[in-house]
């Protein structure tokens, strides 16, 4: 179209587009790429239909044998909960001991180089990439059933998540005081302490509440493969079709769960 400018002259006006023409074939093979993916991939579930149909009928079977939960059965777990929020506690504790180094050194601004560097991101990327109950797994096979097996579990996979988060906070912290410590002859410690760990203390106290509250929910699953804890009642509650004793234990669980949940929020709004 053209038109006609102020001195008299014409020029070409063109229509405005948000992407060129490559642009826009490119956005649409990836999205097509996309398409064919996700197709390809719920056909090879194999998914059987005949499951889904039944699967109202079988959960009102299901909750007509739980209800209404075996109340006598309560003080049976009493213990095993208890072990559980202490696995939870206890192994938030060690992970975040064991996360400070990593993320001092997993932190681009603070690690000496770049081979403690990657040795940083390696330990973050291999806690988070195994899931709790395969690293509870692991350590059933080593040390045998138990809290102990759950603590550890509850361990590694709480320091990928803590060092990650908190290594990210290090990167965002203002280096004027550092700077200005380090010009008064403060040595590496004196950095740390004085110049690090105030502008990054509200964040550490939230992450680490934050993942105890996870951790709580976890400890009530590793125990399905004996790592210790109620979720070694639920497991052997199960095998024996108990299933008023397994309402119980679901019911206790959801009470630690929600318990947690308001700590984990009252202590994250307090912090800010």
């Amino acid at each position: 179209m053209a038109t006609i400018d102020t001195d008299g002259d014409a020029y070409t006006n063109p229509t405005w587009e948000r992407y060129d023409r490559r642009t826009r074939l490119i956005r649409f093979f990836a999205l097509l790429g996309a398409l064919v993916l996700t197709i390809v991939s719920y056909q090879a579930l194999a998914v059987r239909y005949e499951y889904v149909r039944t699967a109202p009928e079988n959960m009102g079977n299901l909750i007509e044998r739980m209800y209404p939960p075996d109340l006598a059965y309560s003080s049976t777990i009493v213990e095993p909960m208890i072990a559980t929020v202490n696995i939870a506690v206890v192994g938030t504790l060690f992970a975040i001991l064991m996360a400070l180094p990593v993320a001092y050194i997993g932190a681009e601004n603070t690690t000496p180089n770049r081979s403690t560097y990657a040795l940083g991101k390696v330990i973050i990327a291999a806690s988070r990439s195994v899931h709790s109950l395969i690293w509870a797994l692991v350590f059933v096979i080593m040390f045998g059933g138990g809290v102990l097996a759950g603590i550890l579990a509850i361990t590694f996979r709480s320091i990928g998540f803590i060092a990650k988060l908190l290594a990210e906070e290090i990167e965002e912290i203002n280096h004027a005081p550092i700077e200005a410590i380090q010009a008064t002859g403060g040595n590496t410690l004196d950095v740390l302490i004085y110049g690090i760990v105030p502008q990054v203390k509200a964040a550490f106290v939230g992450i680490a509440v934050y993942r105890w509250d996870i951790n709580v929910r976890e400890a009530t699953v590793i125990g399905l493969v004996g790592a210790g804890g109620i979720g070694v009642e639920l497991n052997n509650r199960i095998n024996a079709f108990d299933w008023q004793a397994v309402l119980t234990i679901l019911l206790a669980i959801l009470v630690v769960v929600l318990v947690s949940e308001g700590v984990s929020a009252y202590s994250r709004k307090k912090i800010r």
